[in-house]
């Protein structure tokens, strides 16, 4: 039976050895499986788990995932959202129509309206709009789909980030890296399928965003650092070497495979595979994490400083990652807040500051791509949880440039593995407060995520509790005007 085309587990399938037999196959514990039959699981050719036995839908556009979240909601009346007439309207009182009905985070009383700190100017064939706040990225513009009218009815950091990265507002469910692994696998059987890179800050979310809720543990994503080792906890202890170590997984899966045959409990085959892929792991990500031998046109490429963990690093650790086969990659870039409160935290100068950060990185990840053939088989994602509102807070005062959080309509863009190309959808109003055209919700954004490495976000299911649970619940549509 294919997962997949069966469209979910069923939680009583799992109480019978028919069901382990059978099934097993199309999951990560097939991994030790075919170990204990001594190798011969797989001797027919087919392709083992581990690297790829998920099948998808149809056809997919992308093999891989890189996803870049802005944690702390980007300002896009500063980077990407043109809005001459909100310019002349700056310092006015915002009109109450505005106001009426709707929640903030922190506006209170009648805030005034706020201009765009940034200058805007047309590039590339596509003549998309970016400000002066990311100059390089303007000149790669002709690779992106921006999408224009992003909507979330969250407006507070972590059930935003929660939303954005699971599906929904509320912590317990998958996320959308641990979603794809769980319908495809991953390409190598050495590295984890979905790996995350922090830069910046604690993420508001924290480590729940990249959890695999209750999907089986080995579908989270395993957090790696571009600074020390890579992962933590990974190494051997003194006096032990890499044969002693294996001889000590083998044993703890011994007595893992009779508390199975006890308990019939399928997290204990996962517990086995994560013994297995970690014991792997030792040896495959040390090599992989290291950006030391890349040329140095390769580093002043991203603008990455050796040593040091930064957005810039982590950019050009993804490259490298998917690269060797690794499924989704998750970069979290924290510090994106900018309420003004502080010197240096407002949309001018705190904004312009962030943006000087990953202006290069991006950047370069996007030409990095390209140049290797790896971009038309590798979608990037860029986003926040929300957007910015086109009025300051009513805590303002002398010199201060903040705005508030905004669910109403925000920008994010996309590139590669299978979208357009110098394309832009969605559009705002005169002010940037509301969609006026090609609104969509972050339930569509996921779906056409899915969409793109092959899978349908409505067939890509899981029954837990009584009900097959999704990523992106009850609703969502694929974008289909920004694909090819």
């Amino acid at each position: 039976m294919d997962i997949l085309n069966e469209a979910h587990y069923r939680e009583s399938e799992y109480n019978t050895r028919r069901h382990f037999l059978k099934n097993c196959i199309s999951g990560m514990g097939a991994m030790t499986l075919g170990s204990m039959l001594g190798g011969n699981l797989f001797a027919n050719n087919s392709p083992s788990p581990i690297t790829g036995n998920g099948i998808p839908h149809f056809l997919p556009k992308a093999k891989h995932v890189i996803y870049l979240h802005m944690a702390g909601a980007p300002s896009q009346l500063e980077l990407f959202d043109h809005k001459p007439v909100l310019n002349t309207l700056n310092g006015q009182d915002c009109p109450p129509s505005l106001l009426e009905g709707k929640r903030f985070a922190f506006i209170r009383g009648t805030p005034k309206m706020l201009g765009s700190q940034a200058s805007f100017n047309q590039y590339g064939e596509s003549r998309s709009w970016v400000s002066d706040y990311l100059p390089k990225f303007s000149s790669v513009v002709d690779e992106i789909s921006f999408l224009k009218a992003v909507h979330t009815e969250e407006f507070n950091h972590a059930p935003a980030q929660f939303l954005m990265q699971t599906g929904s507002p509320r912590q317990g469910r998958p996320s959308l890296g641990s979603w794809a692994t769980y319908g495809l696998g991953s390409p190598n059987e050495n590295l984890p399928g979905f790996i995350v890179l922090l830069s910046g800050g604690v993420v508001s979310g924290g480590k729940r965003l990249w959890g695999s809720g209750f999907l089986p543990t080995v579908y989270q994503g395993v957090q790696c650092q571009s600074k020390g080792p890579a992962v933590r906890n990974l190494q051997n202890p003194k006096g032990v070497d890499a044969a002693l170590r294996k001889q000590s997984v083998d044993a703890i899966n011994k007595i893992n495979e009779l508390e199975y045959q006890e308990s019939r409990d399928p997290e204990i085959l996962t517990r086995m595979s994560q013994y297995e892929l970690a014991f792997k792991m030792q040896t495959s990500v040390p090599g992989v994490m290291s950006i030391d031998g890349e040329p140095e046109y390769i580093k002043k490429l991203y603008g990455v400083t050796p040593g040091e963990s930064s957005f810039a690093n982590n950019c050009l650790l993804a490259r490298r990652l998917v690269e060797n086969g690794v499924r989704f990659v998750q970069l979290y870039d924290d510090g994106w807040d900018t309420h003004g409160v502080g010197a240096g935290n407002g949309v001018d100068v705190g904004l312009y500051n962030k943006c000087s950060r990953i202006d290069q990185a991006m950047t370069g990840l996007l030409t990095d791509l390209k140049q290797r053939g790896l971009l038309e088989e590798t979608l990037i994602v860029w986003g926040g949880e929300f957007g910015r509102t086109p009025m300051m807070e009513a805590r303002s005062g002398q010199g201060f440039f903040g705005r508030d959080h905004h669910g109403e309509a925000f920008t994010m863009w996309m590139a590669g593995g299978g979208v357009k190309k110098g394309f832009t959808f969605g559009e705002t109003d005169e002010i940037g407060y509301s969609a006026i055209r090609g609104k969509v919700h972050v339930h569509d954004v996921q779906a056409t995520i899915l969409n793109q490495l092959g899978l349908d976000h409505e067939r890509l299911t899981f029954h837990f509790q009584g009900r097959d649970f999704r990523l992106t619940d009850v609703s969502g549509n694929v974008i289909k005007d920004i694909l090819t």
